[in-house]
């Protein structure tokens, strides 16, 4: 063979060689890109369940939309509640998680009230399985002692009426009171005794709450969780522009919830 050639086999061996080793870097960076996207996907689909797992099992946060619980909480409190205390409902399921304490009274906590679809509600616990209440000219009996509220706070005088919704309360009225002569008021009202697994919400806006004077007791697995503490607050009543910085109630943020 010619030198002529010889060198022209050695070109295009080298030429092919070369060729070979810019496919294996193309389909190595091909590769390397697709293993980057599926730790991404992978990275991203652990975060999601981590989140619903955390959201679901440990700790909800709830945003107050009205006065109700005034002074205790205010509108444009935000709040984040323990769900692992008192155990979580399993999705789909009549089951809970077990948790490590009771309701107490006194505790203010978030539940799913039997009277509204897809909402959550945040009241004081005032009555537990067992106890006898009354409400006489504004001030709570439990078991016939007055309660000592600090948190409670009222704002009408007046109002105090007859409602069609307190009727349920006839069912619960103590034996030896007549029951076709109760009527209830929002001030006024019991003795009534809180029956098993069922616990007894009102609102500390007293006033100014629809709570289970109103629309009756709730069931134990209603219960969501214990308000803990504020991690963000601000005026959203406020008419300043981005009032939710501008406006942000430092003075309770990270403040517990008592």
């Amino acid at each position: 063979m010619s030198r002529a050639g010889s060198g022209r086999s050695r070109r295009d061996r080298r030429e092919r060689s070369k060729g070979r080793e810019r496919t294996s870097a193309e389909s190595g960076r091909a590769g390397g890109g697709r293993s980057e996207a599926w730790e991404w996907v992978k990275t991203l689909a652990l975060t999601v369940v981590l989140l619903v797992v955390i959201r679901t099992f440990l700790i909800q946060t709830f945003v107050i939309t009205s006065g109700s619980m005034e002074d205790t909480l205010m509108v444009g409190d935000f709040l984040m509640v323990n769900r692992v205390a008192l155990g979580t409902r399993l999705p789909g399921v009549d089951l809970r998680t077990p948790g490590y304490s009771e309701p107490r009274r006194g505790e203010v906590l978030v539940f799913d009230p039997a009277h509204e679809d897809r909402m959550k509600l945040v009241k004081r616990l005032v009555g537990m399985p067992g106890d006898t209440l009354s409400m006489r000219d504004k001030h709570l009996y439990v078991n016939g002692v007055r309660q000592d509220e600090p948190y409670v706070k009222w704002s009408d005088p007046t109002g105090d009426d007859e409602h069609p919704w307190m009727m349920w309360q006839r069912d619960h009225v103590l034996e030896d009171e007549d029951s076709s002569e109760y009527r209830p008021t929002r001030d006024n009202w019991g003795p009534i005794v809180v029956p098993d697994d069922n616990y007894f919400m009102l609102g500390d806006n007293r006033d100014f709450s629809l709570d289970s004077r109103y629309w009756g007791l709730i069931e134990d697995w209603r219960i969501e969780g214990k308000a803990m503490f504020f991690y963000f607050s601000y005026d959203r009543e406020s008419t300043r522009p981005f009032s939710f910085l501008r406006e942000i109630r430092w003075d309770r943020i990270g403040r517990r919830i008592r």
